[in-house]
C-alpha cells in the first residue's frame, strides 16, 4: 500500500456522546474527544450526541458501521452502573468480535485514580464491518485516560508489536 511501517495513517472517526442533558455547548467530553483526535492527525467525520436510549444510541452507531468512510466510533457517557446506562447494551450486539482487553485495561488502570469504582466501569470495545468501536465513561478524565494510555497507540500503524489499524476498512 505504500505505507511503510513508520508512516503515520490519518483515520476517519465518529465521536458520540451519550447524555440527557448534555448540548454541543456543554459536551467537553465529546470536545476533548474530538481535539484530541484532530491533534493527532486523524479526521473526525462526524459528532453526534444522544440520550441514555439504546436504539437510538444503536441507531446512530450501526449507520456509522454501515457507512464505507467512518473507521473509529469514540462513544463516550452510558457505560455506569447506573439503571438508565444502557450503552454496553447498545452496542455489544452490533461486534462481530469483542476487544475483551480494552475494558480489562481500562479498569487496571482506572484503578489508579479511583480505586474499587473501577468495577463499576463497563467499558467496552469491540469492531463491526471494519469499525472499530470504544465506549468510555462520560467524564472528561477517563477520556482522557483512555485516549492517552489506550487509544492513540492503538489508532497509530507505528505502534508496536500491534494496532487495529491494519484491521479496519479501507475508505
Amino acid at each position: 500500500m505504500g505505507n511503510s511501517s513508520s508512516d503515520f495513517i490519518p483515520l476517519n472517526v465518529a465521536v458520540l456522546t451519550v447524555s440527557d442533558r448534555h448540548s454541543v455547548d456543554s459536551d467537553s467530553s465529546g470536545s476533548y474527544l474530538h481535539e484530541a483526535l484532530t491533534e493527532a492527525g486523524h479526521q473526525v467525520l462526524d459528532r453526534a450526541i444522544v440520550p441514555d436510549n439504546r436504539y437510538r444510541i444503536r441507531a446512530v452507531v450501526s449507520s456509522w458501521i454501515a457507512s464505507r468512510d467512518v473507521q473509529v466510533v469514540l462513544i463516550n457517557g452510558g457505560t455506569g452502573f447506573n439503571d438508565k446506562n444502557c450503552t454496553p447494551e447498545a452496542i455489544g450486539p452490533l461486534f462481530d468480535r469483542e476487544v475483551e482487553g480494552f475494558g480489562e485495561l481500562f479498569r487496571m488502570i482506572s484503578w489508579e485514580d479511583i480505586a474499587t469504582s473501577t468495577v463499576q466501569s463497563r467499558a467496552l470495545a469491540g469492531i463491526a464491518n471494519g469499525t472499530l468501536i470504544f465506549a468510555v465513561p462520560g467524564s472528561t478524565g477517563a477520556c482522557q485516560l483512555a485516549w492517552e494510555r489506550i487509544i492513540q497507540p492503538q489508532l497509530d500503524a507505528r505502534t508496536r508489536p500491534c494496532h487495529f489499524v491494519s484491521h479496519l476498512k479501507k475508505p
